[in-house]
Order: C-alpha cells, then structure tokens, then sequence
C-alpha cells in the first residue's frame, strides 16, 4: 500500500451542509506537490466526523453555511482528534461572523473547549511565515472584497491552541471559495492564492 505524507480529509457531519467547494480540495493538492516534496495522496478523503477513522487523520477540513451542531459521537471524536494533536481547518462558507454557521459553530467550540477557548491568533504568528511569507497576516480573499456575507475583510482568524500549538484554526474568510477552482487555472492568476493552504498544511504537518 502507498505510503503518504499527507492526505486532506473532510469531515462530513449530520448537521448543516458539509459538502461544499469541491474543486477546492484538488486545488489545494496540486499546490502541495507543485511547491513542496511532500508525498501527497492526491484523492480527497471523505470520513463521517462521528468515525473513529478520523482520527488517524494528519489534517482534517470542515466546512459549510448552515447550522453546527454536533451529535455526542462528533462531538467526542473532535475533541479526542484535537487533545490528541490532530489539527483541524474549519471554514465559514457564508463570510458572516453574525451568520448560521459562524454562530453555531463558536457554541460548539465554547461547548467542548470552553467559553474562551477560541481566540484571534496574532498576524505574526509562525502560521503565516512557516513556508510562504505573509507579512499582513491573512491574505484578503476575493469574498471579503466582492461585498459577499456581512461586507467585512477579517484582517485575522481565530485559534484553539493546546499545548502551545495551534489545533483548530477558523476562518470567516470563505477559502474554500476562493480556492475552488480548477487548478489548471491558476495560470491566470498574477499570484497563485492556494499559496496560503499550504502555509496551513504544513504547519498543521509541524512546520
């Protein structure tokens, strides 16, 4: 059997709309092994959030617009993967901090981690300068500039660190948006914006 590196999984979950952007994931693996010498399985994995499987995963993806709530099974599992050094990305699809998912979502995190858990991380934490350089901390996405969700630029995401390292990193920028896209169209781009997933992945990797 092969032997990766990395594999990107998304978690599914019985709540909400899990299943969103689905270029996104290829997009982002053509990107890792365009820049990087990392052994990448280039087929995304799909794994029920409430099976145990997921928490053999090196990185975990979650992501929608509707309502989080989680079933006590998830909501273990998520726990257990996060304590246990799992990293998990989680993405707003409705660039609103007052909207379903982003609401919902904070309840969940204040639930299993506690009310203040979830922080805004510094533009110069070592997330944004482990591999690309991003001297303003989080790249502005197209969503932010278009006037989509709640017309705002988030010039930060927010954290639950464990143990001095980021563990769950949240976004109200909409990435799975702005990478959703074939990645053979990159070309047109004047800079490549999946640039910033692998800053994610290769910390999420212990960079």
């Amino acid at each position: 059997m092969a032997s990766f590196d990395f594999y990107f999984t998304r978690l599914m979950y019985e709540s909400g709309n899990w299943d969103v952007d689905v270029r996104m994931p290829s997009n982002v693996l053509n990107s890792l092994v365009e820049y990087t010498t990392l052994r990448v399985d280039t087929t995304e994995r799909m794994v029920a959030l409430s099976d145990p499987k997921m928490l053999q995963a090196p990185f975990c993806y979650l992501a929608g617009h509707k309502l989080v709530q989680f079933t006590p099974a998830e909501r273990r599992n998520f726990e257990q993967y996060v304590r246990g050094g799992g990293f998990v990305f989680v993405d707003d699809c409705n660039h609103d901090i007052d909207g379903l998912f982003a609401k919902s979502f904070e309840a969940e995190m204040a639930k299993i981690f506690g009310l203040n858990a979830l922080k805004k991380i510094p533009n110069k934490h070592p997330l944004y300068s482990c591999f690309f350089k991003f001297e303003d901390g989080p790249p502005t996405t197209g969503m932010e500039l278009n006037g989509w969700g709640d017309d705002l630029v988030h010039e930060y995401l927010k954290a639950i660190e464990i143990g001095g390292r980021v563990r769950v990193l949240y976004s109200n920028k909409d990435y799975g948006c702005e990478w959703d896209y074939d990645f053979r169209n990159k070309r047109f781009l004047a800079v490549d914006n999946t640039r910033f997933a692998v800053n994610i992945i290769q910390y999420a990797l212990g960079a």
